[in-house]
């Protein structure tokens, strides 16, 4: 008996130990996990930044945006919290700003408080800090003066591009016209048009829509497009060191970009052997003669940005455009009694014997309510890209400190229910007034506005009245029998619909 009582005592003695050393690590581990999360809610509050659903330590807001529908997350919060709210990823707090007034507020009233890109992982490994979007300070304002003197010498916004936009048109209808109705996609063809527009004041040439390496450069952009947004984005902008070595597509992307530079770099040769100085012919000519004659070193007009510039002015100027005439064939369908008014309004003004003109736009107010609507709609640039201020701000009476990531948020300006009357429909009466003549909304701005608003919005417009009027002109878009079309959006830098097919038929 005395032995077994002493092994008990043994034993309670050593399982008390046990515990006792148990409960001081977990008192250490409870003491840690406490004073982090004091610190957390110090850094939180003391930031004094606009409000936002609480953050969780390391994870932010994660489980408030989600991965599913991180837009419709992102619009449901500032409806919660306010035109101008924090949201954090990870540790790192980005402030969304939406509403007209603040915009204008921010981009037009404080506008070079506001002109520059913060610096992502994602868009320093795709374009290593050059080209045009998502660079800063003086390198940027002289590319985009560039940009925009040149994009204007070769006829955007004048008569001599819109032959241009025209010829590419005929060349569309043509395209369409040989599907006989039958089933197809339009993304393709219609990617191919508008990126013939941009290869023209590129390069000088447009290429054949059935191009191999045509067809490979829009493979390459569309790559490059969808990693900013994408889930494999988002973590490689928190996490770039670790996802550097597992896989997963943002190496697709990176992948993209690399074979995309070849192709440029093939062209910028060729127009080194035969360009004339004193008789540019393009944007890369024009950009070849900056190199030589610039004397700004930190203007960098180098071979290297041009590739960059151009990679830029092609996913601008081509998904943008593209993906909105794809959305609004996808309406005209979805609403075919639209559709038949803007065929009975053509039929009256133009007739079917000649083409379509950017004067039509005045006698055509049906028409042109119509693509400002499926633009609306569409919503294809939910966020403008991001910008940060270079000293601390308030915009609507909120603080933006310096540094901080803003992200502008599009969406619930072309939904506000002040302006629209019906704004989750598609509605062309909300560009009409009562005497069916076009109505002008200011706070229409799918371009964004100020000095960092899209260089491009004139030959956008040009692209898509012209491109949309000719396939009204000349088809009748009907669903596939038995398909059920949806309008489910796609998660990229310009947002669009899921693959659809559809008939076209010659009217």
């Amino acid at each position: 008996m005395y032995i077994q009582s002493t092994r008990m005592t043994s034993v309670l003695q050593t399982l008390s130990q046990l515990i006792g050393e148990w409960l001081d690590v977990r008192g250490i581990l409870i003491f840690l996990c406490v004073l982090l999360f004091v610190k957390h809610l110090r850094d939180v509050y003391l930031r004094n930044l606009p409000p936002g659903p609480f953050p969780l330590p390391f994870i932010g807001n994660l489980l408030d945006v989600g991965f599913k529908d991180p837009l419709g997350s992102f619009q449901r919060i500032s409806e919660q919290y306010g035109e101008v709210c924090t949201v954090f990823f990870g540790s790192k707090p980005f402030i969304m700003l939406t509403g007209y007034k603040n915009f204008k507020e921010a981009f037009v009233e404080q506008a070079d408080i506001f002109t520059d890109r913060p610096k992502f992982p994602v868009s320093e490994r795709l374009s290593g800090g050059k080209g045009l979007f998502m660079t800063s300070g003086h390198m940027w304002r002289q590319q985009r003066r560039f940009a925009l003197s040149t994009l204007k010498y070769f006829g955007v916004g004048k008569k001599t591009l819109e032959n241009a936009v025209l010829q590419e048109c005929r060349v569309l209808c043509d395209t369409v016209r040989t599907e006989r109705g039958l089933p197809y996609n339009p993304h393709r063809v219609l990617v191919s048009a508008v990126s013939n527009i941009i290869s023209g004041l590129m390069f000088g040439h447009r290429f054949e829509y059935d191009d191999h390496n045509f067809h490979l450069m829009q493979t390459y952009i569309d790559d490059i497009l969808q990693l900013p947004m994408s889930t494999w984005g988002r973590l490689y902008d928190q996490f770039p060191t670790l996802m550097s070595l597992l896989p997963g597509k943002h190496h697709t992307a990176f992948a993209s970009m690399s074979k995309l530079k070849p192709f440029i770099q093939e062209e910028i040769r060729k127009h080194k052997e035969d360009r004339d100085p004193f008789n540019p012919r393009d944007y890369i000519d024009c950009y070849l003669d900056e190199i030589e004659k610039c004397n700004d070193s930190e203007a960098e007009f180098t071979e290297e940005n041009l590739i960059y510039c151009a990679v830029d002015l092609f996913s601008a100027g081509t998904e943008t455009t593209s993906n909105t005439l794809n959305w609004g064939l996808l309406f005209m369908v979805k609403n075919p009694e639209v559709q038949e008014k803007v065929h009975s309004e053509i039929d009256q003004v133009i007739g079917q014997t000649r083409q379509p003109l950017m004067d039509d736009r005045i006698h055509l107010p049906y028409t042109y309510a119509v693509i400002h609507e499926i633009q609306r709609v569409a919503n294809i640039i939910t966020f403008t890209p991001p910008r940060v201020a270079d000293k601390d701000i308030t915009v609507a009476g909120q603080l933006i400190p310096k540094g901080v990531v803003v992200f502008p948020l599009l969406k619930p300006i072309l939904e506000d229910k002040n302006e629209y009357s019906t704004p989750h429909e598609f509605n062309p009466a909300h560009f009409l007034d009562e005497n069916g003549k076009f109505l002008k909304k200011e706070n229409f701005i799918p371009f964004s506005i100020g000095k960092r608003m899209c260089p491009g919005e004139q030959l956008a417009r040009m692209e898509l009245f012209l491109f949309f009027t000719s396939l009204m002109q000349n088809f009748t878009f009907l669903p596939v029998e038995g398909q059920t079309l949806n309008v489910k959006r796609t998660i990229s830098v310009s947002v669009a619909p899921e693959p659809f097919n559809i008939r076209a038929l010659p009217r």
